[in-house]
């Protein structure tokens, strides 16, 4: 009797361990190994937080947001056919090309794209990118062509303010902040207003996002003008979408710098021997 109870208190332990291991691999068995699973689910939970109640209400909220917007832009789109006399057209088709070159200069804001005549690419273009306009083509050859940027000191673009639709033209200053000069002499405008191009607009297409006013000179001579910061993000574009555009039959052919003179004559990188 004492021999037992001695080899008992001796291997006790790994017999609980072995009938324990025993339970746990019939359990696994019979379970599917989902017991395991859910042990794992637990243990690494802190490491891999998913998303929480409010993140998934606030997601919902913002895509009941997105589709009210959605139809009050279309619905938007049917008064100005109707105040404005717009005609509803299909927007074009644009084709996508990366940015290969910017202009060494200081004050020619100038970027080279990876497409040219041979892509469908024609002077007048439009160039959008993230967050809007870009600027437009001035010189094509036939595998790159040349963008003048919104920013370029030469650059004009006919625009509105979206909330009060006041309307002037907007101007480069060679950096991310361009200046807009409105037609009236008080113009309604605040400050975080959304500025797009107008359909007065000799060059562009109208409606295309440009910036948002960030500070105000209404008292400026000879006309009230804003400082809008562009939204999108110039110097450091990668990739841009050119859009085909004709400037409007009654202005002169050409609203740009002479390009028989300047640092605009200098030869596209694909022309160069």
């Amino acid at each position: 009797m004492f021999a037992l109870r001695r080899w008992w208190t001796q291997n006790a332990l790994k017999l609980g361990i072995t009938a324990l291991i025993v339970i746990a691999a019939l359990g696994v068995r019979e379970t599917g190994g989902a017991a395991v699973y859910e042990l794992y689910r637990w243990v690494t939970r802190p490491f891999h937080p998913g998303p929480s109640r409010e993140a998934i209400l606030q997601s919902s909220y913002a895509q009941e947001l997105q589709q009210r917007l959605v139809e009050i832009e279309s619905q938007n789109r049917s008064l100005r056919q109707i105040v404005e006399g717009e005609v509803a057209t299909t927007t074009p088709e644009g084709v996508s090309a990366a940015v290969i070159g910017r202009n060494a200069g200081n004050w020619w804001q100038q970027i080279i794209i990876s497409r040219g005549s041979r892509d469908g690419i024609t002077l007048d273009d439009i160039v959008t990118g993230p967050g809007g306009l870009v600027g437009r083509i001035i010189a094509v050859s036939p595998n790159s062509s040349r963008v003048l940027l919104l920013s370029d000191p030469t650059s004009r673009v006919g625009a509105r303010v979206s909330r009060s639709r006041a309307t002037g033209y907007v101007r480069g200053t060679m950096g991310q902040q361009v200046v807009m000069e409105f037609f009236d002499k008080i113009p309604d405008v605040e400050v975080g207003d959304v500025v797009v191009t107008s359909s007065y607009s000799k060059l562009f297409p109208q409606n295309i996002p440009i910036g948002r006013v960030v500070d105000m000179d209404l008292a400026k001579s000879p006309a009230p003008e804003v400082t809008v910061e562009l939204t999108s993000p110039l110097g450091l574009v990668e990739w841009v979408e050119v859009i085909p555009f004709e400037p409007k039959a009654d202005i002169p052919e050409r609203d740009t710098p002479d390009l028989e003179a300047g640092p605009l004559n200098e030869p596209l990188e694909s022309d160069r021997p």
